[in-house]
């Protein structure tokens, strides 16, 4: 079974972190997570991880090295565990926004190993993440199909290239606060219908859950979804054409596009 090593353990680390341990890919002992925050090192210390502060240990050791970390801290990193990478029994995973396949083959030279960029998000921890991998330049078919394994194992993945990441990023792993988001309005909207705030929350979750599974089992467009539960005159074609006229869609399709910049 092979070794990894997650390098940067805060929100996105953590969470790919917890869903290796529910997965079945990794034993405990074959994960390796280095992060300077003791916090951090003594949670997954007592899950059975290998914990260390040491970036350049933790890259010497594993066989799949997932640098986790704010994208401006990525070069200081890859450089720092650059003598210790070795293209040939490697693969090299970067999980950092806006950070080019370029760049890195740039800071790394010819010690760089296979090279993937991923970007899931944190529902990863759930083991419900929409990944998206990119294998960058001409890398072997069995090391793709070795990281969709990983990451397919913790949610839903696709393949796709480099020019499509940044759309990728805020339709997915942006998207997930713009879903929570909706999760927090819908709930006080409730509150002001009457329903305590737990409630509230409950039923706008369970309602959204319902809404996917929905899609998911008959394949419908959400619009043709739609069209079963709006009846002429009807509250939900009244609730719907108010939420259009204050910009809904619009607001959404802003917002996303934003993002993507």
């Amino acid at each position: 079974m092979s070794k990894i090593a997650i390098i940067g353990a805060g929100a996105m680390g953590g969470a790919t972190v917890e869903g290796l341990i529910k997965g079945q890919q990794f034993k405990n002992e074959d994960i390796t997570v280095s992060d300077p925050s003791q916090a951090v090192t003594e949670k997954f210390a007592k899950m059975g991880v290998s914990v260390t502060t040491d970036n350049k240990l933790a890259a010497d050791s594993a066989d799949i090295v997932c640098v986790v970390v704010k994208p401006w801290l990525v070069e200081r990193v890859l450089k720092d565990i650059k003598p210790e990478l070795d293209p040939k029994k490697q693969i090299l995973i970067v999980i950092a926004a806006g950070v080019s396949s370029e760049s890195i083959k740039g800071w790394l030279g010819e010690q760089c190993p296979p090279l993937f960029l991923v970007i899931p998000n944190i529902a990863i921890a759930e083991m419900a993440s929409m990944t998206f991998i990119v294998p960058c330049g001409a890398v072997a078919q069995h090391h793709t199909e070795q990281v969709e394994a990983i990451f397919g194992e913790m949610g839903t993945t696709l393949i796709t290239d480099e020019q499509h990441l940044a759309a990728g990023t805020t339709l997915a792993s942006c998207g997930i606060a713009y879903a929570m988001r909706y999760i927090r309005a819908a709930s006080e909207g409730g509150v002001e219908l009457g329903f305590k705030a737990d409630d509230a929350k409950k039923i706008v979750m369970q309602t959204m859950k319902g809404a996917v599974e929905l899609l998911e089992a008959s394949g419908m467009h959400p619009e043709a979804a739609i069209d079963l539960v709006t009846t002429p005159g009807g509250v939900t074609i009244k609730g719907l054409n108010e939420m259009e006229h204050a910009g809904f869609t619009s607001a959404v399709i802003r917002g996303l596009k934003a993002g993507a910049k």
